[in-house]
């Protein structure tokens, strides 16, 4: 089953508890959100755009869909043994949970372990890939535009606890207490050992990075209820790297 792809690369994860690990990032396009933060475009491409040399920012291009054959050629590209794990990013990587279900099992097989990136919405999808998968990220999206989430994101928890997860929420300066509250909440209601990452905004599209003194009364108030909660920017933004 053949499954379209927007770029692979290795590069140093930049967000969350594994920041500095290096991993191979397969991103996948498509998205079932708008937020409005979002920096990074997801929109189906003809070709992929591969950095065979990390960090050249030098890109071959091969035809979309790719096959799981030719997908593995690139990868072997790259000296695996390197890399913490394969980031499988997006958009929305579960989108496409019924292809990943076919080509994750081939990825493992190369000795990769699996680190999913998601938007913490899509449940009967994470039900599908949950075997194949060795780490989850997951964000809680705070409110927007008149849309939330907090069911979907109660599920996906839920049933995430069995593997390696942690939770992460963007948050920028008109942040709400409120909004906050349910979001601390939720996740204490389902353990409050659950590593949680306060992730100030890189600002963009008129979004404001939180203050520093915002980031830490916040911080606190989720330590009222949580045990681990960290205060984590965009590193790769700050270093250049995709």
């Amino acid at each position: 089953m053949n499954i379209p792809i927007i770029e692979l690369f290795s590069s140093i994860q930049g967000e969350g508890p594994y920041v500095g690990a290096r991993q191979i990032f397969m991103r996948l396009p498509n998205c079932n959100l708008a937020c409005p933060y979002c920096d990074t475009p997801f929109g189906p491409t003809a070709e992929l755009r591969y950095e065979q040399v990390p960090g050249t920012k030098v890109f071959q291009r091969e035809p979309n869909p790719v096959s799981p054959e030719r997908l593995l050629a690139l990868l072997r590209n790259f000296d695996l043994k390197l890399h913490h794990s394969l980031s499988v990013t997006g958009g929305e990587p579960l989108l496409w949970a019924e292809e990943l279900v076919v080509l994750l099992p081939l990825l493992r097989q190369e000795g990769l372990k699996i680190y999913l990136e998601t938007n913490g919405t899509l449940t009967e999808q994470l039900k599908l890939v949950l075997p194949l998968v060795d780490y989850i990220s997951m964000d809680i999206k705070l409110p927007f535009r008149g849309q939330s989430f907090w069911p979907e994101h109660e599920e996906f928890l839920r049933l995430g606890m069995g593997k390696n997860i942690f939770v992460k929420i963007v948050v920028d300066a008109a942040s709400t207490w409120s909004e906050l509250e349910q979001a601390r909440d939720l996740i204490a209601g389902i353990n409050e050992n659950i590593l949680t990452v306060l992730q100030p905004v890189t600002a963009t599209h008129g979004v404001m990075t939180p203050e520093a003194r915002q980031m830490l009364d916040w911080q606190e108030f989720f330590l009222q209820k949580l045990t681990s909660v960290r205060v984590i920017p965009q590193t790769h933004v700050l270093q250049g790297q995709l």
